[in-house]
């Protein structure tokens, strides 16, 4: 086995259009971000080169880039590592992201009409199969469409801008912790769609606030044991 020790059929394909150094960030960015290159693990060009079938130039650019924006830490003599967020980190950006979720769910109840519930209706009812199926892949693919649903029907372009900016390492801290969360996540989510439903926008923030606190207590609650 590489030492990048990447699953069976985890490394994405390479889309045509656009540069390749993007296309290679884009990849490598969407390992680190499931958990296929996990936090401390090394990465050496010449072998993520081979598993994305190009040269290690763009890998080169791409490690670039993911350090500047704290993904990997590059070593002097050593090289490139995924980074291990501390504590402080995590916390930080999951308080930031109760934030804004509590106020997208306001927004949300005020705003939702009967196309928008339906959708996250779905969503749920979605993710409920994959935690069922103990998908862990899908069921973190589908709580962050859910979320992006709920921030899409607060109708707030900026706030949306915002939540963006977050997502994605919000899904990275998810991602060990989902099967622990498991079905009440998705109980939680229920309960927020009853009310945005009734557009009690007092409850639907609460609901949220509560909601992220878990995934925040838990992934510390992860890291301490």
């Amino acid at each position: 086995m590489l030492s990048t020790g990447l699953p069976q059929g985890s490394v994405p394909k390479l889309e045509r259009p656009g540069p390749l150094r993007d296309r290679v960030y884009g990849a490598l960015l969407e390992l680190i971000t499931t958990r296929a290159l996990q936090p401390g693990q090394h990465l050496v060009e010449s072998e993520l080169a081979g598993h994305l079938g190009v040269s290690r130039q763009p890998v080169r650019e791409a490690l670039q880039r993911l350090n500047t924006e704290g993904w990997v830490d590059l070593r002097p003599a050593q090289g490139a590592f995924v980074h291990e967020p501390t504590d402080a980190e995590a916390d930080q950006l999951l308080t930031v992201r109760t934030l804004l979720e509590a106020e997208a769910a306001r927004l949300a109840a005020a705003n939702a009409g009967s196309a928008g519930v339906a959708a996250l209706e779905a969503l749920c009812a979605e993710g409920e199969k994959a935690v069922a199926a103990d998908d862990v892949d899908a069921a973190v693919g589908l709580n962050a469409r859910f979320h992006a649903k709920v921030m899409e029907l607060a109708g707030n372009a900026v706030l949306a801008e915002l939540a963006g900016q977050v997502d994605r390492r919000v899904r990275w801290y998810y991602t060990p912790i989902a099967r622990q969360r498991g079905r009440q996540s998705w109980v939680e989510h229920r309960e927020l769609i009853a009310a945005i439903t009734d557009r009690d926008e007092q409850r639907a923030t609460e609901l949220m606030r509560e909601h992220t606190e878990h995934t925040r207590t838990s992934y510390h609650a992860r890291q301490r044991a």
